[in-house]
């Protein structure tokens, strides 16, 4: 036996670890471990480079695995000598390998385990890097690899330029059509939207993007004919890998968005799943007239400023494309997604909340496995229901059927930023920039979510972005000018902003909310006034969502003017129509809020926290950060109004840290907000407002 020298190995754990010693077990350990660490590193980089199975590997590693034992068996089994290898159990201590050559055997180990060590460091750095900077440019030869296409706006070549829409419509629909192809990295119509048709530095234009590929087209269209013609470029070498024209009818024409999706998937080498192959060819209606209405639906839907009328010419396209298909599935998850966004934003009322609902359902009844109807019913779940569970739920099964919409990941951040999961809301919005670096809509979310953590040189930076992209997009001047304020409590910016626009454009009265706002910021009620004169609607859209009547704004002019009595009749005149508000969205906090703030001005103590009160359990921070945050800093507001100083006080200190308390409208808590405001003059004189409003900004906490 290979112990018959040491009888007393199993009793005595001395004299058996000691054996072990003796024996070289430890060092063959930790030799092989290094060693195999080395190896295993070491394939891993070479396996793939001459693109071996992924079973190789695997048997690699557990082979590797399985010999450690096998080693050190051996180990104890055997022992160097100067005549070789014999049995342990032959040879006497004396013969056993020098003592200088078991130091070389040491220097060995050592050697490993720096090198394995420095391999280590560098892995570790090597992934922190790829965590932190943009994706790598691409190489040719990775690029050729790389199954990643942007579809470029289409050129119009109809002699009626309103056919525009119907071009934008096809190059949308075969968007839409290729993000169902798991296989395939779809950049967003979003991302390519300022683009030309036919630019000629399509290489740039893919590095921007983050792509190999690039998909050019344009549509003719005269009466029911259309000529569609698309080509496939790979763009860092200008070879056309696949070009294609298309002369159909208009009631033909449905079968070309999932002609071209498999094309692209052909030439990418993409296999298409069964699943996929299906949603691929699937006809979103037989009725040419329906689909054309449902193209100009689709064109309000996804302008950039997302104003209430498009929504409402949205809304009332896609009802007459149902009107005339009424088995149109893809409208009716449109037209929900289109109620949802309505309701969110501007008129959070009940009928268009059931019309949400029934619409998406009815898609899903239609097309059980439509993505976009699991996408309107989750939108339903956010917007309308606040259950975000729900939501991501209906978000997941529509993220299984349309891979690469970016929609999905947009309103998964969004959520988690609403519930206050904070780290995970910011990596979601990173890792969608990183795929899809231009898109407007993802980055100004993002810079809006910064905003609301007070982080203003990130949240500029996002949205200067989103400027260059679209310059003239008069919500995002005013609301970068806006971040100039928070950040460093200048009002000129924003002056600026809305001085460089149109004179006549106001969509919904928020440019002149903006100048009546910054005008009374400069406590400048002449300029406030001139602005209000200046409208030509009733009711102004406040930054909140809330619709104020001009006679509600005129009152705050009165009020900074030192006109109580004045002030008060234009409240009272204003009140009717902000309680209708209230009871036609009884269910949201924002306008309890508001009304709350009303009554305050007008002295209705009471009623005031009643209000703000309700507010708060409508929506509480608990439950949504944002709007909560936003109905808090209501309380606050009306708190001083009613001669609850010391209360609002204590409240703006808590708010200043708190994310989201911050608003493009009069009762956001910044420090600027507090220093600048007219709001907040009646607490001007207390020592502990004063020493807030003297110190620096508090850190604003979140996890």
């Amino acid at each position: 036996m290979c112990c018959a020298n040491v009888p007393d190995a199993a009793m005595d754990p001395a004299i058996f670890f000691t054996e072990l010693k003796r024996r070289k077990v430890y060092r063959v350990a930790v030799a092989y471990a290094i060693v195999a660490w080395l190896l295993i590193q070491a394939t891993s980089i070479l396996f793939p480079t001459f693109e071996a199975p992924s079973w190789v590997m695997k048997v690699f590693v557990t082979a590797v695995i399985l010999g450690f034992p096998v080693a050190l068996i051996l180990a104890w089994a055997f022992d160097l000598t100067p005549e070789g290898l014999k049995r342990s159990d032959e040879v006497p201590q004396t013969q056993a390998i020098a003592p200088k050559a078991g130091k070389k055997w040491t220097a060995i180990i050592v050697a490993a385990a720096v090198l394995a060590t420095s391999l280590l460091a560098f892995q570790f750095v090597r992934t922190r890097k790829s965590l932190t900077t943009e994706l790598p440019k691409q190489t040719a030869s990775t690029a050729l690899q790389d199954k990643s296409v942007a579809v470029l706006p289409f050129e119009n070549l109809s002699s009626d330029k309103e056919n525009a829409f119907f071009a934008q419509g096809i190059q949308d629909e075969i968007i839409t059509t290729l993000s169902r192809i798991s296989g395939l990295r779809v950049i967003s119509r979003t991302s390519t939207a300022h683009y030309n048709s036919a630019p000629e530095n399509l290489a740039e234009i893919a590095q921007q993007l983050h792509v190999s590929h690039v998909l050019e087209g344009s549509v003719q269209k005269a009466g029911d004919q259309v000529h569609i013609n698309v080509q496939l470029i790979q763009a860092e070498t200008d070879a056309h890998l696949w070009a294609q024209s298309y002369d159909r009818r208009l009631n033909d024409i449905f079968s070309v968005e999932g002609e071209v999706a498999k094309s692209i998937a052909d030439s990418l080498r993409t296999t298409l799943s069964p699943q996929e192959k299906a949603r691929v060819e699937a006809k979103p209606t037989d009725n040419p007239d329906a689909y054309v209405i449902y193209l100009r639906a689709r064109d309000y839907q996804t302008r950039p400023d997302n104003l209430l009328q498009d929504f409402r010419s949205a809304i009332n396209l896609y009802e007459q494309a149902i009107g005339l298909d009424p088995k149109f599935a893809l409208a009716h998850a449109r037209l929900s997604a289109s109620t949802s966004n309505l309701y969110h934003f501007y008129e959070p009322i009940e009928p268009w909340k059931q019309k949400a609902h029934a619409e998406a359902l009815e898609s899903l009844r239609l097309q059980p496995n439509l993505g976009e109807g699991h996408l309107a019913l989750g939108l339903y779940h956010y917007y309308m229901e606040s259950d975000y569970d729900a939501a991501l739920r209906e978000l997941g099964l529509a993220g299984n059927a349309l891979p690469n919409d970016g929609d999905v990941g947009l309103y998964t951040a969004a959520i988690e930023r609403r519930r206050g999961h904070w780290t995970e809301a910011l990596t979601a919005y990173l890792r969608a920039e990183a795929i899809d670096p231009r898109n407007s809509v993802m980055l100004y979310d993002a810079s809006q979510t910064f905003f609301g953590l007070r982080d203003w040189h990130t949240a500029a930076e996002r949205m200067d972005r989103v400027l260059a992209l679209f310059p003239d997009s008069f919500n995002v001047r005013i609301q970068r000018a806006y971040i100039e304020f928070f950040w460093k409590g200048a009002t000129a910016p924003i002056k600026a902003a809305v001085e460089s626009l149109p004179p006549n454009l106001d969509p919904d009265g928020v440019v002149t909310f903006a100048r009546w706002d910054v005008s009374l910021m400069n406590r400048d009620a002449v300029a406030a006034e001139k602005a209000l004169a200046a409208c030509q609607l009733d009711t102004v859209a406040s930054q909140t969502g809330v619709p104020l009547p001009k006679s509600y704004l005129q009152a705050c002019v009165d009020l900074v003017r030192g006109n109580v009595a004045k002030a008060r009749a234009e409240f009272e005149a204003a009140r009717p129509a902000i309680e209708k508000t209230v009871a036609n969205s009884p269910q949201d906090g924002v306008r309890h809020g508001q009304l709350g703030l009303l009554y305050a001005f007008l002295g209705r103590k009471d009623d005031a926290l009643r209000e703000g009160q309700r507010a708060m359990e409508l929506k509480p921070i608990s439950h949504d950060v944002i709007e909560g945050a936003v109905v808090e800093d209501f309380y606050t507001l009306i708190c001083v109004y009613v001669g609850e100083k010391d209360k609002a006080i204590s409240r703006i200190e808590r708010l200043l840290t708190v994310p989201f308390a911050v608003d493009y409208a009069d009762e956001s808590v910044t420090l600027s907000d507090l220093r600048q405001r007219w709001e907040w003059d009646p607490l001007r004189n207390d020592p502990r407002f004063q020493k807030i409003i003297a110190g620096p900004e508090p850190k604003t906490w979140y996890k």
